[in-house]
């Protein structure tokens, strides 16, 4: 048969009723709506971030950047206890996501299994979902037990997310067969046994999904250091970058830190428009490795998604 007497195929979208194809186009147009009303903020904010103070402080930065300048990062990367702070991030977040992920998958191992009272314990364990003691109770109680002011807070506070948890435990029950399990017991193993060297090595997938549900949970962290931090120099990133959002106009002391990192001289009015620029800035080395942790391991998040989504 000749390239001129082959039949094409019809696409799928002329294959349609004229009612999904109304449906589809209208599907697409919204969703392009929705995913510009998605990035368009974050694309403005970075601009303005590389942007001149005076062209933010006029407004005029909307799909470009305006007499690009890195004012702004020179500023907030000449503030010291952002390094400080963003070290500290670190530590929190690595340590604490290894412990969180460890103890979350030793939960959920022992939950996959039938046991005298898992009702009961499954009953409260869901109950701390849906109701906690208050914001002043567990002050009260983290200052007695001695973390108030201490960087231990920063790990140990919400250490298990009950919803990881059950996530866990639902891919464990439905993706680990019991046999392998039950094979390991004839054979004289422990429990201690089955989890590191069956559990742990075939759990790589929700191992993963944890790590970035609770990576990212820490990194975004501000409200622990907020209320349980005293010390400026344990403080985490995000607790810091909200001072300066929150504060940088009108704290004189970080307005002046930030700016000697600037050779030029530096009017009050010039302050405060290089300020409205640094608050972008912060926006964006706060979210920067969120993101990347997001696109790196999407494949994993997309995995996670879908082991929720089964009853169990």
């Amino acid at each position: 048969m000749t390239h001129a007497g082959r039949i094409k195929k019809p696409s799928i979208f002329t294959r349609l009723s004229y009612t999904d194809k109304v449906f589809t186009v209208f599907n697409i147009c919204f969703w392009v709506v929705i995913l510009f009303v998605i990035i368009y903020p974050m694309y403005v904010i970075v601009i303005a971030s590389i942007s001149s103070p005076e062209a933010v402080w006029r407004g005029e930065v909307f799909f470009r950047p305006i007499d690009p300048s890195l004012v702004g990062y020179r500023a907030i990367f000449g503030y010291s206890l952002l390094w400080r702070s963003y070290l500290n991030s670190i530590v929190y977040t690595v340590v604490g996501t290894t412990l969180s992920v460890f103890v979350t998958m030793m939960g959920a191992f022992a939950l996959s299994h039938k046991f005298f009272g898992k009702p009961v314990i499954n009953f409260f364990i869901v109950f701390t979902m849906f109701f906690s003691g208050g914001l002043i109770p567990t002050f009260l109680l983290m200052r007695d037990i001695g973390l108030y002011n201490n960087p231990l807070i920063m790990i140990l506070m919400g250490t298990v997310s009950v919803w990881n948890l059950m996530v866990a435990r639902t891919y464990i029950s439905t993706s680990i067969p019991k046999e392998l399990q039950e094979s390991a017991f004839i054979d004289g193993a422990n429990y201690f046994s089955i989890f590191f060297k069956i559990i742990l090595p075939l759990s790589s997938t929700i191992v993963a999904v944890l790590c970035i549900f609770y990576a990212v949970a820490t990194w975004n962290d501000f409200f622990t250091g907020l209320v349980f931090l005293r010390t400026r120099t344990l403080m985490p990133l995000q607790t810091v970058l909200r001072e300066i959002l929150a504060s940088l106009q009108i704290n004189q002391d970080i307005m002046s830190e930030m700016f000697t990192a600037i050779d030029d001289p530096i009017h009050q009015a010039d302050a405060l428009r290089i300020a409205e620029v640094v608050k972008y800035c912060a926006i964006v080395i706060s979210t920067v490795p969120a993101i990347i942790l997001y696109v790196t391991m999407q494949d994993y998040f997309r995995k996670g998604v879908m082991i929720g989504s089964i009853k169990g």
